[in-house]
């Protein structure tokens, strides 16, 4: 799936000495997926602008949550700046041929971060159907939940992150006893297991990285997993990691 990350053309030329090849580099385009032309910067919009905020959403600033709408505003460049600075690419915001060139090093052909991929974040079905909403809502907000693990998982050493659960029907998330109002009926919800990292680790961190939910360790029913989310207002609880809201309210949500 990572064919057409750099393309080459070679010209034989035969002559009486033999044969000589000739090879020159094109630049990079996205494997199959989505190719940028010309600059993005503040100003812009339009769905151009839509598929950068989607690769850069982890990367909105503490507590923070990058909105997806195709319109290039001072938080996207703020966004662009931190994708940027992570990649060690001067951090102008104005994304161009070395923005996207590293966006295209970090997707697959299906538009998924290389190190997720949608099977990690579906294991109910395969059509995506049958939860809070339509299947091809559910599919792009796991979409977007892939690129904020990718960021998480670029800032704590690019080790592995290991997804237990995501996408939910609610026969599937019946099945689990997951909440009648889960998130992962939305498919913009992950459930992550201890690996590399601790689940404090992970809780702490994504703190960074565009989640407005954020449950674990301390909160009820997640001693074995950090929870995140895409929900639509802010609620961390992770007690024994240190972990909360600043508003300290109750969680609307009710998340397993």
């Amino acid at each position: 799936m990572r064919i057409g990350r750099l393309l080459a053309a070679a010209m034989l030329t035969l002559g009486c000495t033999g044969v000589t090849l000739v090879a020159s580099a094109s630049p990079a385009l996205a494997d199959g997926c989505y190719t940028w032309s010309g600059t993005l910067s503040q100003g812009s919009s339009g769905e151009a602008v839509r598929q950068l905020q989607i690769r850069v959403a982890g990367y909105p600033g503490s507590g923070a949550v990058l909105t997806i709408d195709g319109a290039f505003g001072p938080a996207t460049k703020a966004a662009v700046q931190r994708f940027q600075s992570a990649y060690g690419l001067t951090a102008d915001g104005v994304a161009g041929p070395a923005t996207f060139s590293k966006i295209y090093a970090l997707q697959d052909d299906d538009c998924t971060p290389v190190n997720f991929a949608y099977a990690e974040l579906n294991n109910c079905n395969s059509t995506w159907a049958g939860g809070n909403v339509s299947a091809a809502t559910a599919k792009a907000n796991a979409l977007v939940t892939m690129w904020k693990l990718q960021a998480l998982r670029h800032a704590l050493g690019d080790q592995p992150i290991r997804v237990t659960s995501g996408f939910r029907s609610a026969a599937c998330n019946n099945a689990v006893g997951g909440a009648s109002s889960s998130r992962h009926l939305y498919g913009d919800a992950a459930d992550l297991g201890a690996g590399p990292h601790s689940l404090c680790t992970l809780a702490q961190a994504a703190r960074n990285h565009g989640f407005a939910g954020i449950l674990g360790p301390g909160y009820p029913d997640h001693n074995d997993h950090t929870h995140v989310d895409g929900r639509p207002s802010r609620f961390w609880s992770a007690p024994n990691c240190g972990v909360a809201s600043l508003t300290g309210s109750l969680d609307p949500l009710g998340d397993n």
